[in-house]
């Protein structure tokens, strides 16, 4: 990163959290470990800080260890630029995602723990709250530099944005023995979640010199973002570390999805035996010495696992038990994501494959989800996928909070039939698409044909999202009124082509999921 010398007399006149954009360059801000270099967007009135290292490079011997702290530096640090993204394979984009979704294919590296910071132009000593965001991306890919999360319309908003980036796939996610006896806690494998929990203390350490308030934190994900949310509630490790959380489409409740958290330190540590076994590698010091772009060939199912200290135990008994970090939750889903996560089968096939999972419970499954003809089997099997992955978990994960946490929690259903720019296509409310509306980023798409009904549902979904990183309720001037979610009034706000409270969506549907999974894999 290129180091740019600012003078510390200016550098002191701008750490104050109240910018003013006195230097020719831009913003500077004094840091814990050095001075910053960011811009200031003269368009928006909003100041952008992008790839500051929140921990040091986790490269060679540091390779599969919990993040270090940073070294500190002497000159101003050039923060105008986004960081490489965490090492991943290039993703082939889906369909329905257009660019705004993919995280740029270069530069990548191991050396990826920054974060990038979006601030309100300020001129008080008033503190702002501030929303973490945890990008998606199946533990495998993502940046928190994707496009669609830009946080200039949040700060806009009073709100400082932040956007992370973690370690991915392998990198983040090995355990294996070798990895466990070296570890001063007796584990291994959750090398990601232990970066989000770095990122979040750096935060804490530093926001107030943004503007944010450090008493004020919101964590926010969506897909494997959310699915993070869903541990770091759920971690002794994060506790204090925020103050609210807002989960969009995943969780980890039930063990439903391809990272139920129900896989444990011994299981993880078997694959982590069989891709060393794989690569011919015997020892971690080898390990440590395959350069990254072959390591990344290695293939496994790498996500967060319950390993005894990052997760000292799975999700669902953590709040079964009112173990959980317990901040008001804002949670929800889309109503057309199973579009693209599960294949499409006939009649036949649907009917064998619910009695190869649901067993005797098959018949049930069958009223709820019908395969009459093979056109029936098609809606079933979307609607199956949707709630499996996403609806039972925003379902369940909420209506545990309500009943074993005190503070609110809000459920959502997003609906509305985004655009595409083409008349031929129409996939929904497809998985990742509600992020337009509650960062309130249409305009970061050029090529969508947006109407009128969609700058109004964004403009009442960003300010949901902004009222309850304020206060932890998401009401307020000229919104309609969002009921919180309790055990008895299960209430989700309807987010489509209107806005209006409704009893939980096929909530039959959800409860069979809910009691199914619940009673076939866990025992209190």
């Amino acid at each position: 990163m290129k180091a740019v010398f600012v003078s510390i007399i200016t550098a002191a006149l701008l750490a104050t959290g109240c910018f003013e954009n006195k230097n020719p360059e831009g913003p500077v801000i004094r840091t814990k470990n050095g001075l910053i270099l960011g811009e200031y967007n003269t368009q928006s009135g909003i100041y952008v800080f992008r790839g500051i290292p929140y921990a040091s490079p986790p490269v060679g011997e540091f390779r599969w260890k919990p993040p270090q702290p940073l070294q500190n530096w002497h000159d101003t640090l050039n923060c105008t630029r986004f960081s490489a993204c965490a090492i991943q394979e290039t993703p082939v984009p889906f369909s329905m995602w257009t660019s705004e979704f993919i995280a740029p294919s270069a530069p990548l590296s191991e050396d990826c723990l920054y974060l990038n910071i979006w601030a309100p132009n300020k001129n008080t000593t008033e503190k702002c709250p501030v929303i973490v965001y945890i990008h998606g991306g199946g533990f495998n890919a993502g940046s928190g530099s994707v496009p669609v999360y830009d946080g200039t319309q949040m700060a806009g908003k009073g709100i400082v944005f932040v956007t992370i980036n973690y370690r991915l796939g392998i990198f983040g996610f090995l355990a294996h023995p070798g990895l466990t006896a070296e570890s001063d806690n007796n584990s291994s494998g959750n090398y990601g979640l232990l970066d989000q929990i770095a990122a979040l203390k750096w935060v804490k350490e530093n926001i107030h010199a943004f503007g944010g308030d450090s008493t004020n934190i919101t964590i926010a994900g969506q897909s494997a973002g959310a699915y993070s949310v869903c541990c770091l509630t759920a971690s002794p490790l994060a506790g204090g570390l925020f103050h609210k959380a807002i989960t969009q489409s995943g969780g980890a409740v039930l063990p439903t999805g391809r990272f139920s958290h129900t896989a444990t330190l011994d299981t993880a540590e078997k694959i982590g035996q069989a891709t060393a076994a794989s690569l011919q590698i015997k020892t971690i010091d080898g390990l440590r010495n395959i350069p990254a772009d072959e390591l990344l060939q290695a293939k496994g199912n790498f996500g967060p696992i319950v390993d005894g200290y990052v997760l000292p135990d799975i999700i669902y008994n953590t709040y079964f038990k009112g173990k959980q970090n317990d901040v008001p939750l804002l949670a929800g889903w889309n109503a057309n994501e199973g579009l693209y996560f599960f294949e499409v089968k006939n009649a036949t096939g649907f009917k064998e494959k619910s009695r190869e999972i649901y067993g005797s419970h098959a018949n049930d499954f069958l009223r709820f989800f019908p395969a009459d003809n093979d056109s029936v089997a098609r809606l079933s099997q979307f609607s199956h996928a949707d709630m499996l992955s996403f609806g039972v978990q925003a379902y369940k994960w909420t209506t545990m909070q309500a009943k074993t946490g005190k503070s609110p929690v809000y459920l959502y259903y997003f609906s509305r039939r985004v655009p595409y720019g083409n008349e031929q296509a129409d996939y929904g409310a497809f998985h990742s698409s509600e992020i337009f509306y509650a960062f309130n980023n249409l305009g970061i798409s050029k090529n969508r044909p947006w109407q009128k009904v969609d700058y109004a549902l964004a403009n009442t979904m960003s300010g949901y999202w902004a009222n309850f990183a304020k206060t932890g309720n998401p009401n307020g001037k000229g919104l309609p009124d969002w009921l919180p979610c309790k055990t008895e009034a299960l209430n989700a706000m309807f987010l489509g082509d209107t806005v209006k409270i409704t009893p939980v969506p096929e909530i039959e549907k959800l409860r069979f999921l809910e009691s199914f999974y619940e009673s076939a894999f866990y025992v209190n």
